[in-house]
C-alpha cells in the first residue's frame, strides 16, 4: 500500500460508507436530482437512500436523534419543542400500552424511542436506509422490547392487512413519489377505525409558481433534503381522502409558534448555546471549513464537504421558505380508516 492509500484508509467514514464511496454517492445523488422530477420519482428508492447515506451523520451532529422541526413557545428550548411536537401526535393517536404503532420513515428512531418510553406503546419503524436502522437500534436499546424495525420501503410495507392500531409519519412522507399510493399502503396495514397522524412538508397557498424566487426556494429545499417534489397542503388532504381515509383534521401548525421563536429559528443562529452551534450559519461555515481542510489532510473522505454544502443550501432555503411563508414543514393531518374498531 502506498503512502497516499494508507493515509486515505485512515479517513473517517460517512454513514457507514467507505471513504472512497462518498464522492460517487454524492455524484449519483446529484445526477438523479438534476435529471428532473420524473427521474427522481422513478428512482426514488436509490435517490432517498443515497441522500440519507450522505446526510445522516451530519443530521445527528447538528440535530440529535429527532430529524424534524417544531413550533416553539417563547422561552422553550429547541429540544423541548421537538418532544412536545412528538407528544402532540401521540395524544392525537391516544397512544397507550398494548397498542401496535407503525412509524413510517422512522429515521434514527428518536421520536419512536421517546414515545415508547413515555406512552408505553409498541412501535415498528419502517425505513429503507440500512444505516439509519442501525443507528435506530442503538438509540432505542433501552426500550428494545417496545421497538423493532423493518428495512423496507413504506410504499410496499411487508406486513399483513389490518395489522396496526395506529400509524405516524413525522416529516417522512415528502419522500414518497406518489402520495395517494403511499397513503393507501398505510390504510391497508391499519385496523378498521385506526388513525394515522403526521406532519408533511408542503408549499403553502402563498406559493406562486410564477415567481422565480418561490421556485428557487422550492428547488433548493428539494435538493438539500432528498425530495422528489413538494406537495401543496390541499394535495396532501386530497391524497389522504382518495386513498380511502376519513380526514379528521388538517392544518398548518407553523402559526402555533410564538412570533419570536418560529420553526426555522434553529437554522438562523439566534439560539445561544453550545449544542445549537452546528445548526447555525456560523456553525455550518465552520463545519464546511473543517471538512475542506480535513479532505486535504485525508482526515475526511473526498465528497464530505460537497455534502455539507448541499445541506447548507437546503438549510438556507428552509429559512427563506419559512420567512416568506411559502413553505411549512408541519402541515398536520389526522385521518381515520373507516370501519368499526376492534375490541
Amino acid at each position: 500500500m502506498n503512502r497516499t492509500s494508507a493515509t486515505r484508509s485512515k479517513a473517517r467514514s460517512l454513514a457507514g460508507l467507505a471513504p472512497d464511496e462518498v464522492k460517487s454517492t454524492v455524484d449519483g445523488y446529484t445526477e438523479i436530482f438534476d435529471a428532473g422530477l420524473e427521474r427522481r420519482k422513478e428512482h426514488y428508492r436509490s435517490f432517498v437512500s443515497r441522500y440519507y447515506d450522505l446526510a445522516t451523520d451530519f443530521y445527528e451532529f447538528g440535530w440529535g436523534q429527532s430529524f424534524h422541526f417544531a413550533p416553539r413557545s417563547r422561552g422553550e428550548s429547541f429540544k423541548a419543542s421537538l418532544l412536545r411536537h412528538q407528544h402532540f401526535l401521540a395524544e392525537k393517536l391516544s397512544l397507550k400500552p398494548g397498542m401496535q404503532v407503525i412509524d413510517l420513515g422512522c429515521g434514527v428512531g428518536g421520536p419512536m424511542g421517546n414515545l415508547a418510553r413515555h406512552f408505553g406503546a409498541s412501535f415498528v419503524g419502517v425505513n429503507n436506509n440500512a444505516y439509519q436502522i442501525e443507528r435506530a437500534r442503538l438509540h432505542t436499546r433501552d426500550v428494545q422490547s417496545l421497538c423493532r424495525f423493518i428495512h423496507s420501503d413504506y410504499m410496499e410495507i411487508p406486513d399483513d392487512d389490518d395489522r396496526y392500531d395506529a400509524a405516524m409519519a413525522i416529516e417522512s412522507m415528502p419522500h414518497a413519489p406518489d402520495k395517494t399510493a403511499a397513503f393507501r399502503e398505510v390504510l391497508r396495514v391499519l385496523r378498521p377505525g385506526a388513525c394515522f397522524a403526521g406532519y408533511e412538508w408542503c408549499v403553502t397557498d402563498i406559493f406562486d409558481t410564477g415567481k422565480p424566487e418561490h421556485r428557487r426556494i422550492k428547488n433548493d429545499i428539494m435538493a438539500g433534503n432528498g425530495l422528489p417534489d413538494i406537495a401543496t397542503t390541499s394535495e396532501v388532504s386530497a391524497a389522504l381522502q382518495t386513498a380511502g381515509f376519513e380526514l379528521l383534521e388538517a392544518r398548518d401548525r407553523a402559526p402555533d409558534a410564538d412570533p419570536e421563536t418560529p420553526w426555522y429559528r434553529s437554522l438562523q443562529g439566534r439560539d445561544l448555546s453550545l449544542s445549537s452551534i452546528p445548526r447555525t450559519p456560523v456553525g455550518r461555515v465552520l463545519t464546511n471549513f473543517t471538512l475542506r481542510v480535513g479532505e486535504r489532510l485525508r482526515l475526511f473522505p473526498e465528497g464530505a464537504r460537497a455534502v455539507s454544502t448541499l445541506l447548507n443550501a437546503g438549510a438556507d432555503a428552509l429559512v427563506d421558505g419559512g420567512k416568506s411563508g411559502v413553505f411549512t414543514p408541519m402541515f398536520f393531518f389526522l385521518a381515520r380508516k373507516p370501519g368499526r374498531p376492534r375490541d
